[in-house]
């Protein structure tokens, strides 16, 4: 640190200090932003979206709990799928 206050010298002085810190702001208030914005809802117990009480959702929750096997699964998907219109068997839309 006594380096850095002989700035008169041509040394750089505390000054240097000065620009990690505020990279570091920078950086936590970036990722301060994407968790109240981006990120929220994507992790943990919350509030059951839409999509988490669809009765296709319901279906798939039932399958993968072991209530109904996979040939009962499928009947009821296109079932399912001829009703509120989705497309294919991938579950994309």
């Amino acid at each position: 640190m006594q380096t850095l206050a002989h700035f008169g010298d041509g040394g750089p002085g505390p000054w240097i200090l000065f620009f990690p810190v505020i990279w570091a702001l920078v950086i936590g208030g970036g990722i301060a932003l994407l968790r109240r914005t981006v990120w929220r809802g994507r992790r943990g117990p919350g509030r059951p979206t839409v999509e988490d009480t669809s009765p296709i959702a319901v279906l798939g929750h039932r399958f993968a709990s072991g209530e109904i096997d996979e040939d009962e699964y499928w009947r009821r998907l296109s079932v399912l799928d001829e009703q509120f219109g989705r497309h294919g068997k991938g579950g994309a839309r």
